[in-house]
């Protein structure tokens, strides 16, 4: 076991940001490319709905990741902020949209998500088969990830989202299982791991991803690990929750870099083909890595 300090106060509670943490504001010739193809085509990134310290980074290589279905989700997770309420109706025009950009930012490696739609029938499924489709009839070359919503159950909308030819699957976990009833209280544990069982069956490369400093035990990590390992997940990411606002739940460690890389190569021990694991590192984070 690892030990390493915690960046608090008097009081247990975490007062400010540790120097691992910073990152440069967003600038440069691609960055602005980018910036002005995402307000063209009027497209959501969850890079800015979900206030990534990325951004900057990724945008500024020439890549973003792509938010289908619209920016209001169904679900009211206590990390994430993503705005909840009632989404609007989807634009049918946007898996060309979404694709039309992509070939003109000239992406190598293309990274879909979505809110959750759980309104819908079908999930957002048949947007999601159309705009992976899209993308290879317009982009051939570029290879896809496609990180998906939970499905609650809804099996036959599972395969024909991951159906269009991507090339990895990604589903998070998002956080350990005593953590859900506070983090994610309409998501459920074995649920998301039967998800990722029955992706990895049909033939998919799987991805999942945890946030650490939300009240996480070390052994509970550890659990995680194997429960992903068990139900054929292949790369795992590791990430540090920063708090959206003070209405979101609270950061209750800032995990040195040290116990990013002890995690990445527990991980890798456990059975998992790739880990990612870092202060900084998010779900589609050096995600061309993962193919």
């Amino acid at each position: 076991m690892i030990e390493l300090p915690v960046v608090s106060d008097n009081s247990g509670k975490v007062t400010r940001k540790p120097k691992w943490l910073r990152v440069k504001l967003p600038v440069g010739k691609e960055y602005l490319k980018v910036r002005g193809l995402v307000d063209k085509y009027k497209l959501h990134t969850i890079c800015e709905s979900g206030n990534c310290p990325n951004m900057g980074e990724c945008w500024g290589n020439g890549t973003a990741t792509f938010m289908i279905l619209g920016n209001v989700c169904t679900r009211g997770c206590s990390f994430c902020a993503v705005a909840t309420g009632r989404p609007p109706e989807y634009d049918e025009q946007e898996p060309e949209r979404v694709a039309e950009a992509i070939k003109l930012m000239r992406v190598k490696h293309a990274v879909l998500t979505s809110v959750n739609r759980d309104e819908l029938k079908d999930r957002g499924a048949e947007i999601w088969y159309r705009t992976v489709m899209k993308i290879k009839e317009l982009s051939p070359e570029t290879t896809i990830e496609t990180l998906i919503p939970d499905v609650k159950g809804t099996w036959d909308a599972l395969i024909r989202m991951i159906s269009g030819g991507q090339e990895i699957v990604s589903h998070n976990l998002e956080t350990v299982e005593r953590l859900y009833r506070r983090v994610r209280p309409q998501a459920k544990y074995y649920r998301s791991l039967e998800q990722i069982k029955r992706t990895k069956e049909y033939g998919k490369k799987t991805k999942s991803g945890i946030m650490v400093g939300l009240g996480e035990q070390e052994e509970e990590v550890f659990k995680t690990m194997d429960d992903l390992a068990a139900h054929g997940c292949d790369v795992m990411t590791i990430g540090q929750y920063l708090q959206p606002t003070k209405l979101h739940h609270e950061v209750l460690e800032y995990v040195h870099p040290d116990k990013f890389e002890f995690y990445r190569e527990e991980g890798l021990r456990r059975g998992l083909a790739y880990v990612e694991s870092g202060p900084l590192v998010r779900s589609s984070y050096h995600a061309e890595k993962h193919v």
